[in-house]
């Protein structure tokens, strides 16, 4: 059984720590999914919308440029501190994702990019997504497909498995829920959606190589960071050269171009 109290504390301080580096390390990873992450909440002009795990921003920033009424909650001061100086004009909350500080019926829209998965109960905070939103109103989010689709992570996990310790993290069994599609759309019919589904969304991460893409993991996540610095010092080059190995089909002339999948799951409240 999940222990949410020690999911909680090493997500909080995973993303207090990434905070000041996230834009550069790691948003050229997750930005690009956020157009399709918004038209699968058909986020419109207008639209009262809450970008749940809000990170510096960037969602809701891409909402109030369609026209919506948007704001932001997150649970790290240091994640809200980088939003609000950056985005002045878009509010943003201090907020927990399984009990949200708004009232019902509050919002048409509730988004997360890559954030439901990293809560400790999925379910318990699309609960509280069905709560703040008007009838009618959808939610969305994103979770990263499995490594065998989603190139980045594959290339860093098998050069650990091969190079280092893939059990050596201390990192805290993840929440269950919200790992697969179907996992997805299960976690929000549990929660009282209807019309569930979900969409597949690819990307490109451009880095210049294996040291590179070790480094942005390492500096703008949380739980990937928490495998990569359980790794003893002298297996990284072992695994840098693994990364670049692999990695050589995707390298282009300005480095390297991995192919990313995710999966915008969504659904409505009537």
């Amino acid at each position: 059984m999940a222990d949410d109290a020690a999911i909680r504390a090493f997500e909080q301080a995973g993303w207090q720590r990434a905070a000041n580096a996230y834009e550069a390390a790691f948003a050229p990873a997750t930005r690009p999914f956020i157009p399709g992450l918004l038209d699968a909440a058909n986020v419109r002009a207008g639209d009262a919308v809450l970008d749940v795990a809000c990170g510096p921003g960037f969602v809701a920033v891409g909402a109030a440029e369609r026209g919506a009424v948007a704001r932001g909650m997150d649970f790290s001061a240091a994640m809200l501190n980088v939003a609000r100086a950056r985005h002045p004009s878009v509010p943003f909350d201090a907020g927990d994702a399984e009990d949200l500080p708004y009232p019902d019926g509050n919002f048409d829209a509730v988004v997360s990019n890559f954030g439901v998965h990293h809560v400790p109960n999925p379910v318990r905070a699309l609960r509280q997504a069905h709560r703040v939103l008007r009838s009618g109103g959808a939610v969305a989010f994103t979770i990263w497909a499995a490594p065998a689709e989603n190139i980045a992570w594959k290339l860093v996990f098998d050069a650990i498995r091969r190079c280092g310790d893939i059990a050596a993290s201390r990192a805290p069994p993840p929440g269950a829920g919200a790992d697969t599609p179907d996992d997805c759309v299960a976690a929000l019919e549990a929660a009282g959606f209807t019309r569930t589904g979900y969409l597949k969304l690819t990307a490109l991460w451009h880095q210049a190589g294996g040291r590179e893409l070790l480094a942005a993991l390492r500096s703008g996540t949380a739980r990937m960071a928490a495998s990569i610095e359980a790794q003893p010092l002298d297996a990284i080059p072992a695994i840098v050269a693994d990364i670049d190995r692999e990695a050589a089909v995707y390298r282009d002339a300005n480095g390297l171009a991995i192919p990313l999948a995710a999966f915008a799951a969504y659904g409505r409240k009537f």
